[in-house]
């Protein structure tokens, strides 16, 4: 079902979807977090360094979401937000699929009423309430759900072969958790108006990345070993301070500019109360590398 699916919305794509066939290196081994010796039904957690590298694993429904996945994600993104050994998270899919949308077996026969009153989709978007980054790798489809995923992420790196779009239309709904708030933000009312009215106009990588939906885009084999190295970078910084930068930009969709100026200007000032403030400009001043301690 879920690949009828995806194929229908890649045809009906303004452009023709790249074979999303690539090689792959071999996995190595890294050390493993205590929160990852738990075995989930959805996810694979590991970690390289101080990155939490979380993967879907739904390989037969192309990493379809569902409540169940969303249940396991949202206690390790809290697990790994709370780890002292943790500086930030890395959220990926497979080759073929970061995720091709929502588990539609699962909401086809829900009714409105039941939906409304169990707030339905609330919990999906949890994992914004982390405070420290998480930074999504994008291989192959990221459509409806899981493109509305990759965006409550901070940071969005995508595989070349990377396809972006809100095909909720197609099946007689609209996006629940952020398509038509999130992606307007970034991509601007009349391309998203263009995506979500239609449901067939999806961007590739590198349209994702001219008009500020991703960050970088890099070969499909390589993109997740550079979502790492940049977790990898934030997480050798001050941590407090990245996350008080984190929250301030957030912010920056909340507050008007007057108040989000305001807003990041007390920020600013609150982190001369730190160590690790008085820490960055000393060495920066003796010329020396500073030596972060999180407080």
């Amino acid at each position: 079902m879920f690949r009828t699916l995806v194929n229908s919305f890649g045809k009906a794509s303004s452009r023709s979807t790249p074979s999303l066939t690539v090689r792959f290196q071999p996995i190595r081994a890294f050390s493993v977090s205590p929160a990852s010796m738990q075995e989930y039904k959805n996810l694979l957690v590991e970690t390289r360094d101080k990155v939490a590298l979380v993967t879907l694993n739904r390989p037969k429904a192309l990493n379809a979401l569902c409540s169940e996945l969303f249940d396991e994600l949202n206690q390790v993104i809290a697990e790994m937000d709370n780890s002292k050994a943790i500086g930030a998270i890395v959220l990926t899919g497979s080759p073929k699929a970061f995720a091709a949308g929502a588990d539609i077996k699962e909401m086809c026969n829900t009714n409105f009423v039941d939906n409304y009153k169990n707030n339905f989709l609330g919990h999906w978007t949890q994992i914004t309430e982390a405070r420290k980054p998480i930074i999504a790798a994008v291989n192959g489809f990221a459509l409806g759900g899981g493109c509305e995923l990759a965006m409550m992420c901070d940071i969005i790196y995508a595989g070349e072969k990377a396809v972006f779009g809100q095909p909720e239309v197609k099946l007689g709904t609209i996006p629940g958790a952020g398509g038509t708030q999130r992606l307007t933000r970034v991509v601007g009312k009349s391309k998203a108006m263009e995506m979500v009215l239609t449901g067939s106009w999806n961007l590739n990588a590198q349209d994702a990345e001219r008009v500020g939906l991703v960050s970088k885009v890099f070969p499909a084999d390589q993109v997740v070993d550079e979502a790492v190295k940049t977790g990898n970078k934030i997480a050798s910084l001050s941590q407090p301070i990245i996350q008080m930068a984190k929250e301030s930009v957030n912010q920056a969709y909340e507050l008007s500019l007057s108040s989000g100026l305001q807003y990041e200007r007390r920020l600013f000032q609150s982190t001369f109360a730190t160590h690790d403030q008085k820490e960055g400009m000393t060495a920066f001043a003796e010329k020396r590398s500073p030596k972060f301690e999180d407080k």
